[in-house]
């Protein structure tokens, strides 16, 4: 997958452990109720882009 975007990017958690067991949570409860054991959920932040107007 190639997602690409100018206003965010992903989020940088590796050392956000209760983050990452909530997103790990998530993750499993949105696979059991779909019956697809591989969901994985993307975290984005904004971006710092200079000159946006947003």
């Amino acid at each position: 997958m190639d997602i690409h975007s100018d206003s965010y990017k992903v989020a940088a958690l590796s050392e956000q452990e209760e983050a990452l067991e909530i997103i790990r949570n998530a993750e499993a409860s949105i696979a059991h109720l779909t019956g697809n054991p591989t969901v994985t959920l993307i975290a984005y932040e904004k971006s710092e882009v200079s000159g946006s107007q947003h």
